[in-house]
């Protein structure tokens, strides 16, 4: 599950290096800020893009599609990835008693 583990790290990445970059051009705009950010931002972008069309079919409809939105993509795909996981596995005794 090597691409799942990747994908974790890159949305957070992504979303957190968009909350500075927003930040940073709703107050002080600052060019180093800028500098040092976008070019990580992008990165995690793109990883969290490769990690999700590198992640299992069946796992994933409509996750790749969601991955490619800027700034969240990687968030909404991993959500999507995990919901799909979770609805695939077998119930267990308990959980069809309840």
């Amino acid at each position: 599950m090597i691409p799942l583990r990747t994908l974790r790290i890159a949305a957070g990445a992504e979303a957190a290096s968009f909350a500075v970059l927003l930040g940073n051009l709703l107050t002080t705009h600052t060019q180093a800020i800028t500098t040092l950010v976008g070019p990580l931002h992008g990165t995690a972008y793109l990883v969290a893009i490769a990690a999700t069309s590198m992640a299992p079919p069946a796992a994933s409809p409509g996750a790749r599609r969601r991955a490619a939105i800027p700034g969240v993509g990687g968030l909404l795909a991993l959500r999507r990835i995990r919901s799909r996981s979770r609805g695939s596995q077998p119930l267990t005794r308990h959980a069809q008693e309840g």
